[in-house]
């Protein structure tokens, strides 16, 4: 086996635990679901047991993912992205990073509506950054009830409750970027729970 092949194996355990970790699934869930024993998924992720086709597939499936991101092989070929947007809670969010753990980036798209709907906050763990491309956007933080227009930032500690929606009805367009707890954007003159307008 080239040297190659044997570094592109020897990180798919870390890459495995890494996405394990950031789905914030135990060793006893994912078991559950793939059918792979707890022991054999513990020593795959710490390179005591070599990884393979019969192993892999129904982690990719579970964590739905391409093989290729498993075992982080180089793409070759179509160099186009194709990205798969995703629809929740009556908005679109389209992937933009591809790599398990550490901070994901989207972007999110509100639709427009007649009527914006009330607000409803939310918790969970985590911290998050977006950046308003087009639109008005509605950010209620807290006690706190925010207007973003085009060009302005804002991040924030998702364990405070917070709302994303229109202002005005409009469409909005904006970038995300989410990170678990401590996993923070690198803003200069940075902000906290605030907007600011771009430079």
């Amino acid at each position: 086996m080239d040297r190659g092949t044997e570094d592109v194996l020897g990180a798919v355990g870390p890459r495995l635990r890494a996405l394990r970790h950031g789905r914030g699934i135990t060793l006893a869930d994912l078991a559950a679901t793939t059918g792979i024993s707890e022991s054999t998924l513990s020593r795959l992720e710490s390179g005591q047991r070599k990884a393979t086709l019969e192993l892999l597939l129904p982690l990719a499936r579970t964590y739905d993912v391409p093989l290729d991101d498993l075992v982080g092989a180089p793409r070759t070929g179509d160099p186009r992205i194709h990205l798969k947007p995703v629809q929740r809670f009556g908005m679109t969010f389209v992937p933009l990073s591809r790599q398990p753990g550490g901070v994901h980036a989207f972007k999110m798209i509100i639709p427009a509506r007649p009527e914006p709907p009330a607000p409803t906050p939310q918790t969970h763990e985590g911290f998050e950054w977006l950046y308003v491309l087009s639109g008005r956007l509605r950010l209620v933080l807290g006690e706190r009830d925010l207007t973003l227009p085009p060009g302005e930032a804002a991040e924030f500690e998702t364990s405070l409750p917070h709302w994303l929606g229109s202002s005005d009805g409009g469409a909005v367009e904006l970038l995300v970027l989410f990170g678990l707890q401590g996993v923070r954007a690198h803003v200069r003159d940075g902000f906290r729970a605030s907007s600011r307008g771009a430079p």
